[in-house]
């Protein structure tokens, strides 16, 4: 099939030169799933973390683009916040304030949205390879685009109090690495009031 051909040369490319800040593996040794870990770049309030990106590749790949989750919670304006109930909430659930608990709502199993300018059907080019999907994901976690936002609660803030939305944004990357293999993380009660003050 010359989908899973393209697939698999474009992994092999990527195996034989890796890409810095770049990581992919087949998931389930199936070559139209793939599993990517991004490091949050140098210069982004992303510094530091690990970010778990799912691809969908489709049977008519190239000429249809694949579906791209974030499964790594992230304070982001283009990537949405919607996710399923979690192990690690409910291990902080009535330790601390609702606010600290919802903002912990993360794991494996959070499936998010994400919104790059390419993956769009009327951008999508056949030409277009995997491998520049992820380094446009990098770029846009160094210059989030609040024009085109799926939370507007946060490009609202990225957009009247930058350094307010960096210093969210860097705690969610200081704490968010439960539940995905990378560290684990008992939560800190001055954090959950300084959030609830913010609240």
């Amino acid at each position: 099939m010359a989908s899973s051909k393209r697939i698999g040369k474009e992994l092999a490319d990527l195996t034989k030169e890796p890409i810095s800040g770049i990581t992919v593996e087949p998931k389930e040794d199936n070559i139209y799933k793939w599993v990517a870990k991004l490091q949050g770049p140098a210069k982004s309030p992303y510094a530091g973390g690990t970010f778990l990106v799912d691809m969908d590749f489709p049977i008519e790949y190239p000429f249809k683009s694949p579906k791209v989750k974030f499964n790594t919670r992230i304070y982001h304006p283009n990537i949405d916040e919607s996710g399923s109930e979690s192990q690690c909430h409910n291990v902080v659930r009535g330790k601390v304030g609702s606010a600290l608990t919802d903002f912990l709502e993360f794991d494996a199993g959070y499936d998010a949205d994400l919104c790059v300018g390419i993956l769009k059907s009327e951008a999508w080019k056949p030409s277009t390879k995997a491998v520049t999907i992820l380094l446009s994901i990098l770029q846009l976690l160094e210059e989030p685009n609040p024009d085109d936002a799926l939370v507007a609660s946060i490009a609202e803030l990225y957009n009247t109090d930058k350094a307010k939305f960096d210093k969210t944004a860097q705690e969610y990357t200081k704490k968010m690495k439960a539940c995905n293999g990378i560290d684990f993380f008992v939560p800190d009660l001055d954090l959950a009031h300084s959030f609830e003050e913010d609240a």
